[in-house]
Order: structure tokens, then C-alpha cells, then sequence
């Protein structure tokens, strides 16, 4: 498709209970398939939610990426950068900035174990670093910035900013003297939030698509209901584009569907998968029952064998 690079699409996390009956089979928590299994045969990579939430584990790690191996020889994670790292702790309610986050020993200690087993499985493309729109281009933020870049070094870094100040010459400049990948997001225009681009800054293009749900974003009752948006093959014909225009210059990139409510991470993905190959794609038969339009690119994936005795690991937090 794109010669001397890679581009792998996916969805940001596998585990959520509304998936259940809509991307994987009725009844899935009482089978014996892992999840995993179902996912790394429609998609080649899947960005990891559970180390935002809590460090990885990093037993939970090596099996992972054995359950995948089993299944997909090619599959790889990214993984986001632990909160305490780039969120105030009270981020619901004050700004974060270099003043509010506040990681500890601990916090680096148990993000490293985790990151070092996945890295240790040959299967780890990425690290995210995961700002909120509040995380402003200033000096004092540039100076946090560095510093945690420089901590995780020996990892490949993508940075996700959401504030639009960060998209200057001077920043792009800054990430690529780092071989730093600026992750490239697409958000609700609400204020100054960051617009589409198409930077590339190291070898690794990274793209995440969070929806547009403009009335949920602030004022969700529900996390969830923040993520409660279906692209329309329209709106995903122009990050089509962007994809190509990135993969032009970097060696891989991924590009990680974050609009998760009911599975339409799924079905974006595969959409965008279909548009990026040109070949039709599989899709687990419940998806193409719940979104029919798919099947005017999928074919449904068919019954596997599951692998025996794998207790059903969750990536979110019980």
C-alpha cells in the first residue's frame, strides 16, 4: 500500500461490557476465548487503556501478547503512559500543568516493570503520553515536557497534546530533534481545542480518533457517553487521506479508533481499515448485525477454535 512503511488500524482498549453482544459473542464473559483472540483477527494492533488507569502487570503483559501470537503473528500494542504522568490528580475539576501532575517513585517504578515486559515480547510499537486539552504550551509545561521526555527515553514516545497551541513550527521542530511522534487526534472543535493535522516527527505516524460528540464531551454523566459518536464514511474519507499523507513519511503508524461506546470503535476502524487497503475486511458476525452497513465491505469472521483455559484478563480497571 505504502512502500517501506506500515500502517496498522485498531481500537483504543478491547474490554468493555457494552461490547459484549455487539463486537464479541452473547455470553462472552462465561466463554473460554479470550477477548484477544476475536480482536487481533480483524485488526494488527490495539492501544493498551488499563496502563492509564493502573500500571500494567507485567505477567498480564507476557500474556497478552501470547494469547495475540496464537492468533496473529504480526499483532502489536502501543500503550498509554500511566495518568500520574500527565494528569492532575484532580483533573476533573482544576487545570492540569506541570504544577498539578505529581507522580511518585512508585509511580515510575511500577510503569516501567510493566512497559519493560511488554517491550520484552518484541510486540510493543509505542508509548503514548496522553495530555488533557488543559495541558497548555508554556514554559513551565515545555520544562515538564522534556523532563518526562527524557525519562522514558529508551521507549518510542508519542506525545498527544489536545490544546492548539502546541500546533506551531516551533513544536513540530522540537519533536522531531526528540524523535518524537506528535500524536495527530481528531476532537470536537470546542474552543481552543487542537484541529486535525498530519505531522510526522520520527519514524512512527500515530493517529487517534476520539469522535465529535460535541454536546457529551464536557458534560457526559457518564465517561462513556463522551465516546457515544459514529463517524460517517464521509467524515473518515478526509483522516483516510491523513493516513496516506503520514504513512508517506513514516515507517509505521498506527492509527486507534477511541470512540468506544457500543463497539463503534470497531466498526470505524474496520471502515477505515477497508478504505486504507481496499479490500474487504472481517468483522465478527454481532457487528455486522448491529452495524449492518458493514457488510457492504466485511465478510463475517467465522467460528475459531478458542485457545483452552485462558481466564478472561480485562484492560480496564475491575
Amino acid at each position: 500500500m505504502f512502500p517501506g512503511s506500515q500502517v496498522r488500524v485498531g481500537t483504543a482498549g478491547w474490554s468493555y461490557k457494552d461490547w459484549e453482544g455487539i463486537f464479541y459473542p452473547p455470553g462472552m464473559s462465561r466463554r473460554k476465548q479470550h477477548p484477544l483472540q476475536i480482536l487481533a483477527r480483524c485488526f494488527d494492533v490495539v492501544e493498551i487503556n488499563t496502563s492509564f488507569y493502573g500500571h500494567i502487570k507485567p505477567e498480564l503483559a507476557k500474556l497478552w501478547a501470547k494469547i495475540v501470537s496464537d492468533v496473529n503473528a504480526s499483532f502489536m500494542f502501543t500503550a498509554k503512559l500511566h495518568r500520574s504522568f500527565t494528569h492532575s490528580p484532580m483533573a476533573a475539576m482544576e487545570p492540569t500543568s506541570a504544577v498539578s501532575i505529581r507522580p511518585n517513585d512508585d509511580d515510575e517504578r511500577l510503569a516501567r516493570q510493566g512497559l519493560e515486559a511488554l517491550a520484552g515480547t518484541g510486540r510493543f510499537g509505542a508509548l503514548l503520553i496522553q495530555f488533557p486539552v488543559s495541558f497548555k504550551n508554556t514554559a513551565l509545561n515545555r520544562e515538564y515536557l522534556e523532563t518526562l521526555l527524557r525519562q522514558f527515553i529508551e521507549y518510542p514516545r508519542v506525545v498527544e497534546v489536545r490544546h492548539s497551541t502546541w500546533s506551531n513550527p516551533e513544536t513540530i521542530a522540537y519533536f522531531a530533534e526528540r524523535n518524537v511522534s506528535f500524536c495527530n487526534i481528531d476532537q470536537p472543535q470546542i474552543g481552543r481545542a487542537l484541529e486535525p493535522t498530519a505531522h510526522v516527527t520520527s519514524g512512527i505516524g500515530y493517529v487517534r480518533l476520539h469522535g465529535r460528540n460535541y454536546d457529551q464531551w464536557f458534560e457526559a454523566e457518564k465517561s462513556a457517553d463522551r465516546y457515544n459518536y459514529l463517524y460517517k464514511p464521509s467524515e473518515l474519507v478526509g483522516w483516510k487521506e491523513r493516513v496516506e499523507t503520514i504513512a508517506e513519511k513514516a515507517k509505521i503508524t498506527f492509527v486507534v479508533t477511541n470512540n468506544h461506546f457500543e463497539a463503534k470503535a470497531g466498526a470505524n476502524a474496520l471502515q477505515l481499515k477497508h478504505m486504507l487497503t481496499g479490500r474487504r475486511v472481517l468483522a465478527p458476525e454481532a457487528l455486522l448485525e448491529h452495524y449492518p452497513d458493514l457488510r457492504r465491505i466485511a465478510d463475517p469472521l467465522g467460528e475459531k477454535q478458542p485457545v483452552e483455559n485462558l481466564p478472561l484478563l480485562r484492560d480496564e480497571p475491575a
